[in-house]
């Protein structure tokens, strides 16, 4: 067989999931566009600033996972609407999506005023978790500037995930793209006060991706409004919300939330570990944390992709088609995070270098180039759990992911983070240790209940009766 003819299952998958990959990765692009802004500004602006990122994104991805069914539902909606059809959406379908989606603006709208207030709330509690005061001096203000922008970022995912649910998920593509140059701007003119602008500092960071949150949301609005398919069944009339419609997207939203925040917790309680090393170990973590979080964009869209994929090979009953979706997500993952583990190996110093100065502390530098080692095994491992959970999700199981994250995360990771970073003085390489330990098994139990799902899936099918 040729090469055109091993790819050719491969590009259905690579269809949906590459726009989301490009669009995640765009989106990550502004924090890491804030990130190298921040190190112009000196190694405790990264340590402080890394902190209310990773926490602002600790928020931002528990409360993105609570819409994030939204895309499920409005595809299920489109399939059964055609079905009744034999091929067109008919009026029931569509007035299902309208319902769905204005469900999904009061949902994002109560949850992006909570995780705003929870996240103001968080800026004070650090004290409590040993970090450095000149570095919460700084963060503070800054993760009060990035708080009101969860609501318009929420807005702006639930027509994300409506758009993905039309099958139309480039969309958006274009429009984050621009708004990595606003975000470069606007940091610019409130870090250092050009055009008459106050003088903010690292508080000008957050201040820059909060406007630039509500910019994007704008902009897709618009667009969406303009194109012919998604325009005629956008309802963003939030207040009236059909009540059993709010309740189907919180049911099934609230798992995946869990789901996400225990990821994200893990990655939070590591960098809180890693700022009681000091301001070099607190920087070295943060930037080797982004280049691993940028390349996690690419599993989440193969994620997502599959996860589409699945439900619509389920949907027909192909349960042996859903399988090999498994199958070719996974390959594609392991190949992507070999090829960017061997950059990691053979040019380290120029990886750093996108968000280090050449001039940067020597502490830091060597400290990120040990553990951007520790990076590559954590891709795999982490890339692979998520992937894992879009499958199940897929299968219509959004519950056992949350229970798989407990035991991986919080009883083998965190304790051997615990062991590793601070019981046997391994320090920052000990805390990643452990993180990879708890993605890996979290990794394994996710891929075994795949497994066992799938199986039960297909005796159901062929069950007489």
């Amino acid at each position: 067989m040729n090469l055109a003819g091993l790819t050719k299952g491969y590009r259905p998958l690579v269809a949906v999931a590459a726009p989301i990959a490009g669009i995640q990765l765009a989106q990550v692009a502004l924090t890491t566009t804030d990130l190298a802004m921040m190190g112009l500004l000196g190694v405790r602006a990264i340590a402080a600033g890394g902190l209310a990122v990773t926490l602002y994104n600790q928020l931002r991805t528990m409360c993105v996972g609570m819409v994030t069914s939204v895309g499920n539902q409005v595809a299920a909606a489109v399939g059964r609407g055609e079905a009744r059809t034999g091929g067109e959406l008919d009026e029931t379908g569509r007035e299902e999506i309208r319902r769905v989606v204005r469900a999904s603006f009061l949902v994002a709208t109560g949850v992006g005023i909570a995780g705003a207030l929870v996240l103001i709330g968080l800026s004070f509690a650090l004290t409590l978790f040993g970090q450095k005061p000149e570095v919460l001096a700084m963060a503070r203000p800054m993760m009060m500037a990035l708080a009101p922008g969860l609501i318009p970022m929420l807005w702006l995912n639930v027509l994300r995930q409506f758009a993905v649910g039309m099958h139309r998920p480039g969309s958006l593509l274009g429009i984050t793209l621009a708004s990595i140059g606003v975000n470069a701007g606007l940091n610019a003119v409130f870090i250092y006060g050009l055009l008459g602008v106050p003088e903010l500092g690292l508080t000008g960071v957050g201040l820059a991706t909060t406007s630039v949150q509500v910019l994007t949301f704008l902009a897709f609005l618009a667009l969406v409004r303009r194109d012919r398919q998604l325009a005629p069944l956008l309802s963003v009339r939030a207040w009236r919300a059909d009540p059993g419609t709010v309740k189907s997207v919180l049911e099934l939203g609230f798992p995946i939330s869990l789901t996400y925040g225990s990821e994200a917790g893990i990655t939070s309680v590591a960098t809180l570990m890693m700022g009681a090393f000091g301001p070099a170990a607190l920087a070295a973590h943060n930037v080797v944390n982004q280049c691993a979080y940028i390349v996690y964009q690419l599993n989440i869209g193969l994620s997502q992709g599959s996860s589409i994929a699945v439900s619509k090979a389920v949907g027909k009953g192909d349960r042996a088609g859903a399988g090999e979706i498994a199958r070719r997500a996974l390959t594609l993952s392991a190949a992507i995070m070999t090829v960017l583990g061997l950059v990691y190996l053979i040019v380290p110093s120029w990886v750093l270098s996108l968000f280090l100065d050449p001039g940067a502390d020597r502490a830091v530098t060597a400290s990120a180039s040990t553990l951007l080692l520790f990076a590559i095994l954590q891709q795999y491992c982490k890339g692979t759990q998520n992937i894992c959970v879009g499958l199940l999700r897929g299968l219509g199981n959004t519950k056992i992911g949350f229970r798989m994250t407990l035991i991986g995360y919080w009883c083998v990771g965190t304790p051997l983070m615990v062991l590793c970073g601070y019981l046997l003085d391994l320090r920052g390489p000990g805390v990643w240790l452990g993180l990879c330990a708890g993605f890996g098994a979290t990794a394994v139990l996710l891929l075994r209940r795949f497994r066992k799902d799938l199986h039960a899936v297909a005796e159901v099918a062929v069950r007489p009766g």
